[in-house]
């Protein structure tokens, strides 16, 4: 007689749990795409200063490489800073009298997908991500361009 009366209970006990269970499942998923994310800018800024330090300024091919990693990239969000000899930032280097270069992603923004989202829908700013390398031909021939195309 008992049995009768706690026909369902079962159904609505497991709806939630696993509504509890999903959603943890899906934030610790959705942190762990925040990481990558994490991980694919401070790769992207690797990538473009590698190719920034062998192309001069202005090079389609820095941004191009960033994207590999990170496909919502614009050049609003890359800021690629030249240094001459005395470590200042220059707006005239060429690849004979820069030392060095700094390429930075900046105002990258998260946004969460899962419910959990820590209260908020609205985008989570991420830091900005640098990388400072020193100019170098890397074996090119200074008056080609065949990498930097």
């Amino acid at each position: 007689m008992n049995r009768t009366r706690q026909t369902g209970a079962t159904t609505v006990e497991f709806a939630l749990v696993l509504m509890l269970f999903l959603t943890f499942l899906l934030g610790i998923m959705d942190f762990a795409r925040m990481l990558w994310t994490w991980n694919a800018a401070a790769e992207a800024t690797r990538w473009g200063a590698r190719a920034a330090v062998v192309c001069d300024r202005g090079a389609p091919i820095v941004l191009s490489n960033m994207q590999k990693f990170l496909p919502q990239l614009t050049a609003a969000n890359v800021s690629i800073d030249w240094y001459d000899a005395a470590g200042n930032v220059s707006t005239t280097c060429t690849a004979a009298n820069c030392s060095g270069v700094n390429v930075r992603i900046l105002d990258l923004d998260y946004q969460w997908i899962s419910p959990i989202g820590f209260g908020t829908h609205a985008p989570i700013p991420m830091p900005s991500f640098s990388t400072y390398l020193p100019r170098e031909i890397m074996g090119q021939d200074p008056n080609s361009s065949a990498v930097c195309s």
